[in-house]
């Protein structure tokens, strides 16, 4: 979750598809200037505590907002409203560093919540395997080169104020081989998007670096993973251009075996922020960073819509600035990064939905020289938004 995932991920995920030259589905205008939510210098309860992934919110069952999006050491923001909120120094679930990667433990963040009743809560777990951090396992000292990653699973059952791994981890997607095979670059699964809700079903974006050996081959993309019942979390499945089931689960468990490949989505070359659906038409809108390149002609935040969670439209630009893709060297003033959408109204517990009127929820990232530091804010900034039937 550092500029070296944004680096890498920026060189390995492909160019896609040319922009669609249909008229859009939506428009994006952000109608006011940014206020700071939280910031790490005044805010923080320790030094680890920077907002360092998209922000994902929901209401517990007395009707207060828990927030996440912060570091591995896992806290929420709370309170009454999204207007109102407030870091509980409380670590709802802590990185234990362990250095088995068969007991997914070694650093997690919080990435993505689901709660029917506001008290059990469903969350999806970005962990990285640090192996250059741990002794022997890893031929290099380089992070990158070492970095091994996967989406597992933890459940709450207080409303989010404290979480728990099960005592066998359960992986929601992982490569299909050990962390010691291809080392050299990172590998897995990254970055889920938020969790959203279409009838029975249960959505959700990860992206994957993809991959050539151990276990077939994988492009790299953001692929949509669906379940019933998010409480289960060895039952989500992935598109795979045919359907939803391609599986991704624990290498450790289970003997390798060719997996069946998702298909990665277009425009997203890379981690989707968050997917949000428009209340009075049904349409889905995505936010993601990008930097300027071949799939677009300025860094920043953009927006893309869908009718069907499958077929998306052209990116377009919602805010412009350099992004944790971007040489921090060449950036004027802060970074920007983790791009979220948030409804104050919305009407599901999740936050899976807006109306006309939103919140753009995102982190602003100081350098020194060139230099990422950990001295970060979360700020938003109301949106509007009008999408055509």
């Amino acid at each position: 979750m550092t500029r070296l995932l944004a680096l890498l991920l920026l060189v390995l995920l492909p160019n896609g598809a040319a922009a669609r030259s249909e008229p859009p589905l939506s428009a994006l205008t952000l109608v006011g200037p940014p206020t700071t939510i939280f910031r790490a210098e005044r805010d923080a309860c320790d030094g680890a505590d920077v907002p360092d992934a998209s922000a994902r919110a929901f209401r517990d069952a007395s009707g207060s907002v828990a927030l996440f999006g912060m570091h591995y050491r896992n806290r929420a923001l709370r309170g009454p409203s999204l207007d109102q909120l407030k870091l509980d120094c409380t670590v709802v679930l802590d990185s234990g560093e362990k250095a088995d990667p068969a007991a997914y433990d070694d650093r997690s963040w919080i990435t993505a919540t689901w709660t029917e009743d506001g008290k059990a809560v469903a969350a999806l777990l970005h962990h990285e395997y640090q192996a250059n951090e741990h002794e022997g396992r890893c031929r290099s000292k380089v992070y990158i080169e070492c970095w091994y990653n996967t989406i597992v699973a933890a459940s709450s059952g207080d409303g989010g104020r404290s979480f728990n791994r099960a005592k066998s981890p359960v992986v929601v997607a992982g490569a299909p081989f050990r962390q010691e095979v291809g080392q050299g670059r990172q590998r897995g699964f990254f970055n889920p998007s938020n969790i959203v809700a279409d009838g029975r079903w249960r959505y959700v974006l990860i992206a994957t670096t993809g991959w050539s050996s151990g276990g077939g081959e994988q492009s790299a993309g953001a692929c949509l993973f669906r379940t019933d019942t998010p409480s289960d979390p060895t039952r989500w499945r992935a598109w795979t251009g045919l359907g939803f089931t391609a599986a991704f689960p624990d290498p450790y468990t289970r003997p390798t075996l060719l997996s069946e490949p998702c298909k990665p989505l277009e425009p997203f070359g890379l981690p989707v922020g968050a997917v949000v659906r428009h209340r009075g038409t049904g349409a889905w809108i995505a936010v993601f960073m990008a930097a300027a390149g071949a799939k677009v002609p300025q860094s920043g935040f953009y927006w893309t819509t869908s009718r069907d969670l499958l077929t998306w439209d052209q990116p377009r630009l919602l805010l412009a600035g350099a992004t944790l893709y971007d040489d921090p060297c060449a950036a004027k003033g802060d970074l920007i990064a983790y791009p979220s959408i948030l409804d104050p109204q919305a009407t599901g517990r999740n936050f899976d939905d807006v109306g006309d009127t939103a919140l753009l929820t995102y982190v602003t990232l100081r350098l020194e020289g060139c230099q990422v530091t950990s001295d970060r804010d979360l700020v938003r900034r109301p949106l509007a938004i009008k999408v055509w039937p």
